[in-house]
């Protein structure tokens, strides 16, 4: 099938790299001419493990192509992705932006010449689906066309395997000609027998922001329990396995830690605040999740300030870490980049790693240090910081870290290191909930 991508940002190059994987002829359009003239070069503009090779793959084997000419590309199309940005309103009340969802239906309406399913790829509130429907028969009073629903559920830094082996694909159809498109579309995993939600619309879309809500709220109950852990003498990495083993619960997102941030849960969570109070019916555990992320951060703060020994001028902190998980370079609402310029302002020296964050996190914050790796992050430092678990952080030389330290404070936000293991090693340790 030829199928047209918009947008070639995470959720459109995964999903564009993937679809021609299962041998769909697809072309990624973008506005961006020079994003564009990368990914022609081979150069990919984010880091997802195994993404280059995947789109190399495809690209030589003549399935997946880069374009900025969106009517030759949308002219050819059986199906039409629509993939690009949906952050939150610039006004600051937590409502979606739809612009670039609404700008690319009235750009592709003028180039549908037979039938077409246009799908929404994007996150987006409950009716975008039949607003777009509007603005193309709007724009195109003869366009044969159906749009469907089709949210995306890629984990940065397991988008293809996720993509390739779904817990789940979830379509809103209102026609079964449409279901039989998306079929077709996804007929590699139908072989698998993966799980399809066949729905309405309006369901599918609140799907994604119900599904991302619910995770965030165990994130931050989690970390509620972590706080009492403290105040009580408990531990929560043995509270959150007994409860994790509880099959009703699953152990998944009950690791507590500084707060969530990324791509996803932040703005998610807000919007549907906003679709719920808008209709009248407001969503308090979401209300409360969001709450407690918030000032789950702002304890951070506080919990490094108290390791520092109640101020953090004029003292060296070591960051270990600056996304908001590893294997993505992603830094949107990452704990770190919360919790780091407070103190920064107020004093603190920052030296920081991460594996891949440390060019853009540049950009935002130059009066930072930025380090080769973890062992100079550390180089006379009054305390050292584990924001972010990537793998090369997990098994460090701690006497190494310790000679050079200028006093052996270890603030761990993940949990990463055994308690009794670090105090025999010399330090003084610090974790999130660990009594």
């Amino acid at each position: 099938m030829n199928i047209t991508m918009i947008g070639t940002g995470y959720v459109g190059l995964v999903t564009g790299a993937c679809l021609a994987e299962f041998g769909h002829r697809v072309i990624c359009m973008d506005k961006d001419a020079a994003k564009i003239d990368r990914l022609r070069q081979g150069e990919i503009p984010i880091y997802e493990p195994g993404l280059d090779a995947l789109v190399a793959k495809n690209v030589k084997d003549g399935r997946l192509a880069f374009t900025t000419d969106l009517a030759d590309s949308i002219s050819k199309a059986r199906a039409v992705f629509i993939a690009v940005g949906t952050p939150s309103s610039r006004r600051g009340d937590g409502y979606a932006d739809l612009t670039y969802i609404y700008a690319a239906a009235r750009d592709l309406a003028p180039y549908l010449k037979n039938y077409t399913v246009v799908i929404d790829k994007s996150t987006v509130p409950v009716g975008t689906a039949r607003q777009v429907a509007r603005v193309i028969r709007e724009e195109n009073p003869a366009a044969q066309f159906d749009v469907v629903s089709n949210p995306e559920f890629l984990r940065e830094g397991a988008a293809i395997s996720d993509f390739m082996r779904p817990d789940r694909v979830v379509l809103g159809v209102d026609t079964e000609k449409a279901g039989e498109v998306m079929k077709e579309i996804y007929n590699p995993l139908y072989l698998i027998a993966t799980p399809f939600v066949i729905t309405g619309l309006e369901t599918a879309e609140l799907i994604k922001y119900a599904a991302n809500a619910f995770l965030a709220m165990k994130i931050s109950f989690i970390n509620e329990m972590a706080n009492v852990c403290e105040a009580l003498g408990a531990d929560v990495v043995d509270l959150a396995k007994a409860v994790g083993l509880d099959g009703r619960i699953g152990k998944k997102f009950l690791h507590a830690g500084p707060g969530y941030g990324g791509s996803c849960f932040p703005k998610d969570t807000l919007a549907l605040l906003r679709i719920a109070q808008e209709h009248g019916v407001p969503v308090r555990s979401v209300e409360a999740a969001v709450e407690i992320n918030a000032a789950q951060k702002a304890r951070m703060v506080k919990k490094i300030r108290d390791a520092l020994g109640g101020t953090e001028a004029g003292k060296t902190i070591g960051v270990l870490g600056l996304t908001f998980k590893p294997e993505t370079d992603d830094l949107r609402d990452s704990p770190a980049l919360t919790i780091l310029p407070p103190l920064f302002e107020k004093g603190a020296k920052i030296q920081a790693h991460d594996p891949q964050g440390m060019a853009e996190t540049a950009r935002m914050f130059p009066g930072f240090s930025y380090k080769n790796n973890a062992y100079e992050a550390s180089e006379n430092a009054d305390i050292l910081v584990l924001f972010t678990e990537w793998n090369e952080y997990r098994a460090l030389d701690l006497q190494e870290l310790k000679s050079r330290m200028k006093s052996p404070v270890f603030v761990d936000l993940r949990n990463v290191y055994n308690p009794k293991q670090m105090k025999d090693a010399g330090f003084v340790y610090v974790g999130v909930g660990r009594g």
